[in-house]
């Protein structure tokens, strides 16, 4: 094999011993890769020269820190594993106001015990439509409402300081319409036409439409918008501000992975790949998870492999659970794609047993998740900034005896409060009136009933919501995967209903789960007894003991156990010689599980509950779980 830089040992004063090493143990993977996107076009190895003199310039550019950093998580790996990581996501602004602002809280988050934090959408955007931020203008500079590119380092320095880990979203399928590429294209530069997908009539659109899914119906119908000013059709199939980019050109390809170095530069250690299922669209498609949308990935992994090999990828893919794996890598390219997944449909999976008081779905879910390759991890959470998407397999819903178009419509009148019984307050979000699809907005604490026990001052179904927002986060925490605690929960945030005031917002009900905090409402969790020291104490011990618990990391033995009780969930977590027994009632009732579980689980009789330290409650042999209560169940060691 050529080694393509076998001839510079420095360059520009910089030893390039790593970066050559890195070159050698990749190369022949990337020209491969590249090859299958590319190779076709007459262009095609002058555009993999320019993408060989980006990586090295990069590298060039990486902060010596950074460097030095990456040396140290190649030595380890499997560093983001660790049952010691707990990470949030929040909204800069809502939470704090800018970056400077933010940098004050960052004690607040440490006494909580989060070490990873998701800053959500920070770089340059339009101030009116932007999609909270997912309509990028411009990628190498922060939003001035936020602050600057020089205050995101400082974070990432502060963060780095404190052994804590800064997560950045990078919007790889479009931009928005006032890039600088959109505006050239607009002003009729074909060069940059070819950055996006344009048709100068409706034959080629239409014949994509005929397949492709509509992502916001009501608020962007049609995948293609219409542009006066060069009359041509732009791809479009988020919103009609955002235009679509197309991989199919190399030029577009390297742009990306150069921005991607750009931020990693700046010290972001994880970044979040944004709707990558999209990334490639092929006529007679849905547009998703096509095999070159999975090449993008792993070719950007593999460059990133030598310029900054100690940052992650977080692979957004929003998809049926078998696809989701996929995103992991397949084949040779196993663990090889994105380090880390949202476990998108986990999350419905935990609404579902809520919503019915039993774990069928739950555990049949799980055991139907094909595995995830050695080396990845899943990302598990309640809450996000986005919608509650149904979408669990229909197959799961059949296998434990449910229709799936009638049970996702149970489950949409359960949590807007119209299903009898339901104390819930979420909101239909982007109703399908073709095929009666919907998803669901609302935050953790309004979604259980606790916004309407607190108008109703009814002390009994406060009790009974702060049992429910407990009982989901030790599932989130003792699940296999990084959990995701979303921000508000922890002091028991309910909808904010100020964006239906707000000018774009109130076209999007999704801003009611994305709160203004106020700071005064978190101080409340020091006033002992108060709803958000409730929920705060027991959601800050939930992390402690589970940094505690090497058998909750994400390279240790997960399985599933029978509890012969369906309103009951229960799974092991086993590392070495540590076992913890996870036991979850998830129904309104008092439930009972024969004690043989802890035998047939490889525990000793006489066990304690991590979180309440006791021993558990029993009754003729049972263990007795309350309404909504859990045990994390182990030996003393």
């Amino acid at each position: 094999m050529v080694r393509p830089f076998s001839s510079f040992q420095w360059y520009k004063g910089v030893d390039l011993a790593d970066f050559d090493a890195r070159m050698e143990a990749n190369y022949r993977d990337i020209r491969f890769l590249f090859s299958l996107l590319y190779g076709n076009r007459r262009d095609s190895h002058l555009s993999f020269k320019k993408l060989m003199e980006a990586l090295r310039e990069n590298y060039h550019s990486r902060p010596d820190e950074l460097r030095q950093i990456d040396i140290q998580r190649e030595l380890d790996p499997g560093w983001f594993l660790s049952n010691r990581l707990v990470s949030t996501m929040l909204y800069v602004d809502q939470y704090a106001g800018n970056l400077k602002e933010f940098l004050k809280k960052i004690p607040y988050l440490r006494e909580l015990g989060i070490n990873v934090v998701h800053l959500m959408p920070l770089l340059k955007c339009p101030a009116g439509n932007n999609d909270g931020g997912y309509a990028v203008s411009d990628y190498h500079r922060i939003d001035e409402r936020y602050g600057s590119m020089e205050d995101l380092r400082r974070i990432a320095w502060e963060l780095r300081k404190e052994k804590m880990y800064l997560i950045l979203d990078l919007v790889v399928n479009h931009t928005s319409d006032e890039h600088e590429w959109a505006k050239r294209a607009r002003s009729g530069d074909p060069y940059y036409q070819n950055y996006y997908y344009m048709f100068d009539d409706r034959s080629i659109p239409d014949q994509f439409e005929e397949t492709f899914p509509e992502i916001f119906p009501e608020a962007a119908p049609g995948n293609f918008t219409w542009i006066p000013e060069i009359k041509k059709w732009v791809m479009t199939v988020f919103h009609n501000f955002q235009w679509d980019l197309n991989y199919t050109n190399p030029t577009v390809f390297i742009e990306m992975v150069k921005i991607l170095f750009f931020l990693a530069n700046q010290g972001v250690d994880i970044v979040r790949l944004d709707a990558v299922p999209y990334l490639w669209k092929k006529i007679g498609t849905t547009g998703q998870n096509l095999e070159e949308a999975h090449i993008i990935l792993r070719l950007m992994r593999l460059c990133a492999e030598i310029v900054c090999p100690g940052v992650l990828f977080i692979a957004e893919a929003i998809v049926q659970p078998e696809e989701i794996v996929k995103y992991f890598g397949t084949d040779e390219f196993a663990g090889r794609e994105s380090h880390l997944a949202y476990h998108a449909s986990l999350m419905v999976f935990f609404w579902d047993a809520i919503a019915t008081t039993n774990s069928r779905m739950l555990r049949k879910g799980l055991e139907n998740t094909p595995p995830n390759p050695q080396g990845t991890g899943w990302l598990v959470y309640i809450r996000c900034h986005d919608d509650i998407g149904l979408g669990f397999s229909d197959r799961d819903a059949r296998e434990v005896g449910y229709d799936p178009f009638l049970h996702r419509k149970f489950l949409q009148e359960y949590y807007t409060g119209k299903f009898p019984g339901s104390s819930a307050r979420g909101s239909l979000f982007m109703f399908n009136p073709k095929n009666q699809d919907a998803r669901i907005s609302g935050t953790t604490a309004s979604l259980v009933g606790l916004e309407k026990a607190l108008e109703e001052g009814n002390r009994l179904e406060i009790d009974i919501c702060i049992r429910k927002i407990i009982l989901l986060y030790s599932l989130v925490m003792s699940i296999d995967g990084l959990p995701i605690l979303y921000y508000g929960d922890e002091v028991g945030y309910t909808n904010d209903y100020f964006y239906r005031n707000h000018p774009v917002h109130r076209y999007d009900n999704r801003w009611m789960h994305r709160p203004k905090i106020d700071w005064d409402k978190v101080e409340r969790r020091k006033i002992e007894g108060s709803v958000e020291n409730r929920i705060f104490t027991q959601i800050k011990r939930l992390i402690s003991i589970r940094k505690s618990s090497p058998e909750f990391s994400g390279d240790s033995s997960f399985r599933l156990i029978d509890p012969e009780n369906e309103h009951v969930f229960s799974c092991l977590r086993e590392k070495e010689k540590r076992r913890t027994l996870v036991l979850a009632n998830v129904s309104g009732e008092r439930q009972f599980i024969n004690s043989s579980i802890l035998h047939g689980s490889g525990l000793l009789e006489h066990v304690f509950d991590k979180f309440s330290g006791n021993a558990p409650a029993k009754k003729s042999g049972k263990i007795i779980l309350e309404p909504y209560s859990f045990y994390w169940l182990s030996e003393a060691e």
